[in-house]
């Protein structure tokens, strides 16, 4: 029910409440600490274009459409080339939803009497925008780079230099891992050592994800011995918990998984060899384990989501995916023929 009054609150001093807000969840578990940053960093970008002296309820329709537009047109400092430095797609989306969230709250808490949100007609480019790199790798491009990743746990120690300065088994398990199990790249720096357990002769993956929600997703068996031979033989020797270490025995930070990757690809044959993210890799996992058939609830466990509705959002096209459902239609296929009874032998006590 909405308050009785109207708290009239700058647009400053609703952003800086919610953002209280939205952190107190961090420590609930409701959201992880990475996520709370996000919409702080919004909220912030909101206060600059919409003017943090502006009164929050003041705000129309067309000021939103103007705000998002603004967004929109921002230089995205990530990007190197200046002719592609406007936000991408999914920055835009991701924009909107923090400022839906804050507006949703506002109105329940008496700071707006009408949500704008509600007449903003301003939406983000459809995910179709969203950059190659970030896509699904096809199955030849998939199996390219896990081979090239096989590869690099294969190699003589006398050819790959110094012992404590190789990373080729540990690079060769943070492919494995992306790929098969589509971890998010936090998730993946996050993990240490006794999150990895066996139950029953299987290695399992205890991996703690958004808002403090934890999923164990069973490894592969060549992801599981690849796991083995990197704590045997590649990882340094410390007290340090964390599963991925440098050379020199830290925590691998976000920013080196997209290194480690680019390096396994250069081992990959360039007719099969294209630039990928480790966001991309999770869209990997997702397509193929479905374009595979395989259970939409099992692969949202394995991909950490609480709805299945968020699949869409990393459920690639492949090509010539049509026509290979179509060829081998289940309708279509010829029946089993019934294997025949064999007869039972004359009993001679009988």
């Amino acid at each position: 029910m909405r308050p009785a009054e109207l708290n009239r609150l700058t647009v400053a001093e609703a952003g800086d409440r919610y953002v209280e807000l939205v952190r107190a969840k961090t420590l609930t578990g409701a959201l992880s600490t990475a996520t709370a940053e996000v919409y702080a960093r919004d909220v912030a970008t909101l206060m600059d274009l919409a003017g943090a002296g502006t009164v929050l309820d003041d705000l129309t329709g067309e000021d939103v459409d103007a705000i998002l537009l603004a967004f929109a047109r921002k230089p995205d400092g990530r990007r190197a080339e200046p002719s592609q430095g406007l936000q991408s797609a999914s920055s835009q989306a991701r924009f909107r939803r923090s400022i839906s969230a804050l507006f949703k709250h506002a109105t329940l808490a008496g700071w707006v009497q009408i949500n704008p949100m509600a007449m903003a007609t301003v939406t983000a480019k459809e995910r179709g925008g969203l950059r190659a790199e970030r896509r699904a790798l096809t199955r030849e491009q998939a199996q390219g780079l896990i081979g090239a990743a096989r590869e690099l746990g294969r190699q003589v120690p006398e050819q790959a230099g110094r012992r404590d300065q190789r990373t080729e088994l540990r690079d060769g398990l943070i492919v494995l891992l992306l790929s098969t199990l589509g971890p998010r790249v936090s998730e993946l720096v996050r993990a240490n050592v006794e999150d990895f357990y066996t139950n029953d002769g299987v290695r399992y993956w205890r991996i703690f994800g958004k808002g403090g929600r934890t999923r164990d997703v069973p490894l592969p068996r060549d992801v599981a011995e690849a796991l083995e031979a990197y704590l045997a033989e590649g990882r340094p020797q410390t007290v340090d918990k964390a599963l991925l270490l440098s050379w020199r025995g830290r925590r691998l930070a976000r920013g080196d998984v997209q290194a480690v990757i680019d390096r396994v690809q250069r081992q990959v044959d360039p007719d099969r060899r294209r630039s990928v993210t480790p966001h991309g890799l999770r869209h990997t996992t997702a397509t193929h384990l479905l374009a595979d058939a395989v259970d939409m609830d099992a692969v949202r466990r394995v991909l950490g989501h609480s709805d299945l509705s968020t699949l869409g959002r990393y459920r690639d096209e492949l090509p010539g995916e049509l026509e290979v459902a179509m060829r081998t239609h289940p309708l279509l296929r010829a029946p089993k023929t019934p294997t025949p009874r064999r007869a039972e032998p004359d009993n001679p006590t009988g």
